[in-house]
């Protein structure tokens, strides 16, 4: 019998979906909270929502845990790294509330377009001012939503019942698809000119942090709104407070904050703003899905299923055999993806000498690192297949004997707006993944760190040229790897750098005649 440690309250109907498992429940009393550490022991599963500290020093006390429920969409409050450690399984319940975030947009954008909030306080005031409060009506308005998954694509069919004409930013879906979803994808820069209103539904990583910064609010259309329930931080909220009272913007509606609570309070008291504090997910349907979903993942989870929706590495699930190959695949198709940089449409994994209970799990690895670089810590080893069916991501596997050089060799392919990158890789000394092959070129490297990579002629001359480039803007080379083949003219390099080089030293660089091409990948 599994015993299970509710450390925060849930839903009646997520307990009772775990003793209906077989489970032995114990619910952690207000009075006993103090006491987490001392009652942890013997557990195998813990379950918190936001307020208890899942923390390294917790976690030391956790003989025999084998899982975390964090019973809602973010880890934030679970050390992850210490649990992996530990080997601990992490999950949670990351689709709970895509349809409550979807209607709380809604809920925002009508409240600004209609200066509802405004309104209800003049009446409460006792006053009855109607002609103050003239609003926006949404039919032929142009709607631009900037990350179309899946809050984005239902925001989207929600917008065009109020005859809304839908407009996207995603950098990461193919073209095929938009068309197959019937909207028109854009560049940012060119969407936010053409749009009435403007809604995030994109993860905060690091190429989404402020990806409404000063510049691209000012190229908005003068009079628009602008509507955050996504993600805190994705919009520079002090150019958002510029903008408002320059005029620039008629309104902004606001769930999510850089910083939760707020210390900065203009932006939530402003007179143009509509503000909620982080209720997205507050409905009770959205409070019943969190809780019956973490019973029933941590409930998997605990029987060694890998369909659970696990933010770290199952390595229960796995073993420690499999470890290396998911790490292997993993960086491979980061690699692939960061090298390809623009949207997919295809992943073609193919498995040279992999075992068959390794087949799948090695095939998600890989698209979990196809995904990361463009959603970021909302993609796992489960939801990695759904995320790119969302996105209309065609993945094949095919598998082989063993190869003629490697007993055991990935290889992904990817294609998509004009583009295809391939790349394959193996396991050093069992657990040490290097790339081996790159678009043909037998080339050997570690897929981390800082890379230069260059499409050159192969002619006398190019490395000492490349070297004295980069010595002289101070940028020491940790390792360099040539290649070429027979009868081509062209040859590629990939060099490890100790510092990232500037933008003005790669336009150096590839103003060299020898050189084709000049980008650097961060891995």
């Amino acid at each position: 019998m599994h015993r299970i440690l509710i450390a925060d309250p849930i839903e009646d109907s997520g307990l009772e979906i775990l003793r209906a498992g077989g489970a032995e429940v114990r619910v952690v009393q207000p009075e006993e909270r103090g006491r987490l550490a001392e009652l942890l022991p013997g557990h195998d599963a813990l379950v918190v929502r936001s307020a208890t500290q899942v923390t390294a020093e917790l976690l030391a006390h956790a003989e025999g845990l084998r899982v975390v429920g964090r019973a809602g969409i973010g880890v934030d409050n679970v050390d992850v790294a210490a649990a992996t450690e530990r080997g601990i399984l992490v999950v949670n319940a990351p689709t709970a509330n895509v349809l409550s975030a979807t209607e709380h947009t809604f809920a925002l954008l009508l409240a600004l377009a209609r200066q509802v909030p405004a309104a209800d306080a003049s009446m409460r005031r006792g006053e009855w001012e109607r002609k103050k409060f003239v609003g926006m009506e949404l039919q032929g308005k142009a709607l631009g939503v900037v990350g179309f998954g899946r809050i984005g694509q239902r925001v989207a069919a929600r917008a065009r019942a109020f005859e809304m004409n839908v407009l996207a930013y995603d950098p990461f879906l193919d073209p095929a698809v938009a068309r197959r979803l019937e909207v028109e994808l854009l560049r940012l820069e060119d969407l936010l000119p053409r749009c009435d209103v403007v809604t995030l539904h994109t993860p905060l990583t690091e190429q989404t942090k402020n990806v409404l910064d000063a510049r691209r609010i000012g190229l908005m259309r003068p009079g628009a709104l602008l509507v955050n329930c996504g993600r805190g931080g994705t919009v520079d909220e002090a150019a958002v407070l510029a903008a408002l009272d320059e005029g620039r913007l008629a309104g902004a509606a606001f769930d999510v904050f850089a910083q939760e609570p707020p210390v900065d309070r203009r932006l939530a008291e402003h007179p143009r703003t509509v503000t909620t504090p982080h209720i997205g997910a507050q409905t009770r349907e959205a409070q019943e899905r969190i809780a019956t979903e973490t019973a029933r993942m941590v409930l998997a989870a605990l029987e060694g299923s890998l369909s659970v929706t696990a933010v770290n590495l199952p390595f229960s699930a796995t073993g420690t055999r499999g470890e290396p190959f998911l790490a292997l695949g993993e960086k491979i198709g980061r690699a692939a993806a960061k090298m390809h940089g623009g949207p997919v449409s295809r992943v073609e994994v193919g498995l040279w000498g992999i075992d068959e209970g390794l087949r799948r799990p090695l095939t998600v690895a890989v698209l979990k690192g196809v995904l990361t670089p463009s959603v970021g810590d909302a993609v796992n080893y489960v939801n990695a297949e759904r995320l790119a069916e969302a996105r209309g991501v065609e993945v094949v596997t095919s598998t082989h004997s063993r190869s003629a050089d490697y007993p055991h060799l990935v290889g992904v392919d990817l294609a998509g707006g004009g583009e295809s990158v391939n790349l394959s890789g193996a396991l050093f000394g069992e657990s040490d993944p290097r790339v081996v092959d790159f678009a043909g070129y037998r080339l050997e490297f570690r897929p981390e760190g800082c890379l230069l990579v260059l499409r050159n002629r192969d002619v006398p001359g190019v490395v000492g040229r490349l070297g004295s480039i980069l010595g002289d803007a101070g940028i020491n080379i940790a390792d360099i790897h040539l290649a070429r083949r027979d009868g081509d003219p062209e040859a590629r390099a990939v060099l490890r750098l100790d510092q990232s080089p500037p933008e003005s030293v790669l336009d150096t660089l590839r103003a060299l005649p020898e050189v084709h091409s000049a980008r650097v990948l961060e891995l």
